[in-house]
C-alpha cells in the first residue's frame, strides 16, 4: 500500500514540542491543527527523531514518552531508541 502515513498528537505543551520537531524533520509533512489535536500527514514516510524532540523540549526525551501524547497513527511502525519511523511496507 502506498500513500500518506500520519500521526495525530494531543495539543499539550509536550505534544506541541513533538509536533514542531516532526515538522522540522519532515519537509513534506502537512500539519492540520484542530482544537484538541494536531494531525500530521506525510507522503510515504515520516520520521520522529529523539534528538529533535530533546532540542525542542530542552530536556532528555525517551521515545516511549511519545505514547503519552499520541492519539492515532497510520502506517507501519519501526522504532528504536533514537527514531520512530512510520511508513507503509513496500
Amino acid at each position: 500500500m502506498a500513500g500518506n502515513v500520519s500521526i495525530t498528537l494531543q495539543n499539550t505543551d509536550e505534544g506541541r514540542a513533538i509536533i514542531n520537531a516532526i515538522s522540522a524533520d519532515n519537509a513534506e509533512a502537512v500539519v492540520n491543527v484542530y482544537p484538541s489535536m494536531t494531525k500530521i500527514d506525510c507522503p510515504g514516510r515520516l520520521i520522529v527523531n529523539r534528538e529533535s524532540i530533546e532540542s525542542e523540549m530542552g530536556r532528555p526525551f525517551d521515545l516511549q514518552e511519545l505514547q503519552l501524547s499520541l492519539v492515532s497513527l497510520a502506517g507501519n511502525v519501526d522504532e528504536d531508541d533514537d527514531k520512530f519511523v512510520l511508513e507503509w511496507n513496500r
